[in-house]
């Protein structure tokens, strides 16, 4: 059974810094691409960054710059750096993976991607 635990979240003041886990049991993760989303109250869930297999990654214009997404397959871990966070960043960060079926093209920004996810980690930003 795939299980998905965020962790690391909290609160700390604008310009601060986080950073988030995401351990994965029950996969080998080096097979599987992986996704970190966030939702903020009354909004729609959000992508915000992407790693593939290979390391290749991918981030949303509105953290570009500011997160870095990396991954430690011999731990089963990912990570989402977030540094100058913002205000705006508050909101329920989730990570999410699927597996990596050959060439296949997929869409890193879209959640219906995704097999598996988090129950999610709260990062709220505030003075």
């Amino acid at each position: 059974q795939v299980q998905l635990v965020e962790s690391g979240g909290g609160l700390v003041q604008p310009g601060g810094s986080l950073r988030l886990s995401c351990a994965a049991t029950g996969i080998t993760l080096i097979h599987y691409g992986i996704g970190w989303f966030r939702q903020a109250p009354g909004k729609e869930r959000e992508w915000v960054s992407y790693i593939n297999k290979d390391g290749e990654v991918l981030y949303a214009d509105s953290v570009r710059g500011r997160f870095t997404i990396s991954r430690d397959n011999a731990k089963d871990t990912a990570y989402l750096q977030m540094n100058s966070l913002k205000p705006e960043d508050t909101a329920v960060y989730y990570c999410a993976t699927h597996f990596v079926y050959g060439g296949l093209v997929v869409r890193p920004d879209a959640p219906t991607t995704y097999e598996d996810w988090g129950q999610g980690t709260q990062v709220t930003v505030s003075s």
